[in-house]
């Protein structure tokens, strides 16, 4: 008896806009795996259980995401700059550690709060255009887990922001809009 064709993989039924988003969704999401690792190594270092608490239980959402990013896109369509992506992730999350709590709170709400409109760019274009079957429903899990962080986030940071903090989450806003970018093309 012949065996059967393997099953096409859900890579190859997207457009190629969506493999681009895909890429700079892995990207992101392995930068946010390891944004919370830097949050957990200086956490343990300054013996803060909350903010390790924190840091570990989104750390696992986030860890969720990239495993279903990976199930959506083969290793060969990834953005080739994964250990950057890494080494930035884990600054972005250990140099406000060594600030405190609020300046880690605040950093996760600004980047939480791009990722919400970046998912909800990509929701946007499937609605308006399709796509495979199962991709919305994976993209509205992420952005409201995602929008679940920010919230969380941004109520744990306080309504005052010092402009010092404001200055940072700037930073960190533009430093995501460029790794998109770049990740859709490497």
């Amino acid at each position: 008896m012949k065996n059967p064709a393997p099953p096409e993989h859900p890579s190859n039924q997207l457009s190629r806009h969506m493999v681009r988003e895909l890429r700079s969704d892995h990207a992101g999401e392995t930068g946010a795996v390891y944004i919370y690792k830097g949050i957990r190594a200086v956490a343990r270092w300054r013996q803060d259980a909350e903010l390790l608490a924190f840091a570990r239980q989104h750390g696992d959402t986030e860890a969720e995401h990239l495993h279903l990013m990976e199930d959506w896109l083969p290793a060969e369509r990834r953005s080739r700059l994964l250990v950057p992506w890494r080494m930035a992730g884990w600054l972005t999350g250990a140099l406000p550690a060594l600030f405190g709590r609020r300046a880690v709170y605040g950093t996760i709400a600004a980047v939480e709060t791009f990722v919400d409109v970046h998912y909800q760019q990509q929701i946007d274009h499937l609605q308006q255009h399709g796509g495979p079957e199962g991709l919305l429903p994976l993209l509205l899990h992420c952005q409201a887990d995602e929008q679940h962080h920010r919230d969380e986030a941004a109520s744990l940071a306080g309504a005052h922001t010092p402009w010092l903090l404001r200055l940072w989450c700037a930073v960190v806003g533009l430093g995501s809009g460029a790794a998109v970018v770049l990740a859709r093309r490497v």
